[in-house]
């Protein structure tokens, strides 16, 4: 009798644990959407399991590293290694390739620059993709622009969107989102990873969000002479005596507070929080899109301090936004909900208004935030 208990003992750890079970893969796997042209892997199948392969004759292991677990591929005859992981999560993940403990990216690839490198992604198709999807409607432009800042002494870039109608009539002017990507991120991220320019196409076509300009600067910026992005950042300055002006002068814009908006991500939120509380005469609109600037601290939030003080008044800070919006996903790790959390007891402990959106199913990615995005922007300008 207690080796029967044993044995059922073992099974029920092995089968918890996720060691080789009894089920099988479903293979019904198709090349992802970010291929290189002609790359037929890597593959997705309708369990969201990701299946890699890669030539690599001369290897002794490779393996496919994936959200944080690392799967072993196996070898042919003729040196291809292939594998698969275990079902993920819906939407866009970063992921590499680990041969005989390198580090590479998929050669199959698009690469997109994260976890502050450029490598390879996956995107696994999301039930709710349609908001975000590509379609035969009007799109807008997504521009890249170089310019010098006097501030960094170096050359910077941002990206701007401007709505399909932008060029149909020159007398019109519009709002404008400034739009912040997260940490070991840069400018390329939500144009490229976020997909913000198909989110405003699809709501802008729908009628379901004002048609508006969006601009995604690089959000590491130092001083002349430092060595690295963890020195002292300059953003603020950057973004407020440098950006927007130019972004005035070269875009037809409506540049007062009541249409301007600034949102970010993760260190974009804490960094766009601060900017909006310390120049209130130049946003109307917040959006924080899996954090705030209170790192990291979590908890007992008190307004008379935090932030310097810019929470304390809630009858001001209602008063300053027409939209303070705060998004998060369901399934974020440690520190980020305990972050919202205690920030959301705050404001409402002062009285103040804002929307909260939560993502279904969906950690700290990009899945989320293109969800909140795709919420507040039917909110601003309106």
């Amino acid at each position: 009798m207690k080796k029967q208990i044993l044995f059922w003992s073992m099974m029920v750890w092995t089968l918890s644990v996720g060691l080789p079970s009894f089920a099988q893969t479903v293979e019904d796997f198709e090349p992802s959407e970010v291929n290189q042209p002609g790359r037929i892997y890597p593959q997705v199948n309708s369990e969201r399991r990701v299946r890699v392969q890669i030539s690599a004759p001369e290897a002794k292991k490779v393996q496919l590293d994936l959200g944080g677990v690392k799967y072993d591929l196996v070898k042919d005859e003729k040196g291809v290694w292939i594998g698969e992981s275990a079902p993920q999560q819906e939407g866009f993940h970063y992921y590499q390739l680990n041969v005989d403990g390198a580090s590479v990216p998929d050669p199959s690839t698009i690469y997109f620059y994260g976890a502050g490198r450029w490598g390879s992604g996956i995107e696994i198709p999301a039930h709710d993709a349609d908001f975000y999807a590509l379609k035969d409607i009007p799109h807008g432009l997504l521009s890249e622009m170089n310019y010098y800042s006097d501030l960094t002494k170096t050359w910077r870039r941002c990206f701007i969107y401007t709505p399909a109608e932008y060029n149909d009539n020159k007398e019109k002017r519009y709002p404008v989102l400034y739009l912040q990507h997260g940490s070991f991120e840069d400018e390329t991220g939500w144009g490229r990873q976020g997909k913000a320019n198909l989110i405003l196409d699809n709501l802008i076509a729908a009628r379901k969000a004002v048609p508006m300009l969006v601009v995604m600067d690089n959000g590491y910026a130092t001083k002349s002479g430092e060595k690295s992005p963890s020195g002292a950042s300059i953003f603020e300055e950057v973004l407020m005596n440098e950006v927007i002006p130019m972004i005035d002068i070269k875009f037809r814009t409506l540049s007062n507070r009541e249409n301007r908006a600034i949102a970010g991500l993760s260190m974009g939120a804490n960094q766009t929080m601060r900017i909006a509380m310390n120049h209130p005469d130049n946003f109307a609109y917040y959006g924080g899109f899996s954090g705030t600037s209170n790192y990291p601290s979590i908890e007992p939030l008190d307004a008379t301090i935090f932030l310097d003080g810019k929470f304390k008044s809630g009858k001001a800070v209602n008063a300053q936004f027409k939209v303070f919006f705060l998004g998060l996903g369901t399934a974020e790790p440690h520190p980020f909900p305990g972050v919202v959390k205690a920030f959301r007891q705050m404001l409402d402990k002062q009285g103040i208004k804002y929307t909260y959106y939560e993502s279904p199913d969906t950690a700290h990615e990009w899945l989320t935030w293109r969800r909140a995005l795709n919420e507040f922007a039917q909110l601003i300008f309106k």
